[in-house]
């Protein structure tokens, strides 16, 4: 299987975004992927900080607002995910930008 590397070529835990775009809004039917090492019954879903779910599946389609995380045996917790509710969002596309690279804004509502 694929195992995302981090810049210093640990394994990391990725959480991904499906449309990928930052910051995410409830109203695009959001799915976050969870992808790290272990089974995919593994996973452990964090929601505002808090336990949301044990030994769940990889990926799900959110329904509610918040800040979700999760975490993968052998390769830690993921960095945070916020999915918002908001009317009108300025969107930049889901992955790492470094200063000089040509992007693509998007204004929502």
């Amino acid at each position: 299987g694929w195992c995302p590397l981090s810049p210093a070529g640990a394994q990391t835990t990725q959480l991904l975004v499906e449309p990928p775009w930052m910051p995410a809004v409830l109203w695009d039917r959001v799915t976050l992927t969870c992808q790290g090492s272990g089974t995919a019954g593994d996973t452990t879903w964090y929601k505002d900080g808090r336990r949301w779910g044990q030994d769940g599946p990889d990926h799900f389609n959110v329904t509610e607002s918040g800040t979700y995380t999760c975490e993968r045996p052998g390769t830690g917790l993921s960095s945070p995910v916020r999915v918002l509710n908001d009317r009108l969002v300025l969107q930049v596309p889901a992955r790492a930008l470094l200063e000089g690279d040509t992007v693509t804004l998007r204004c929502r509502g």
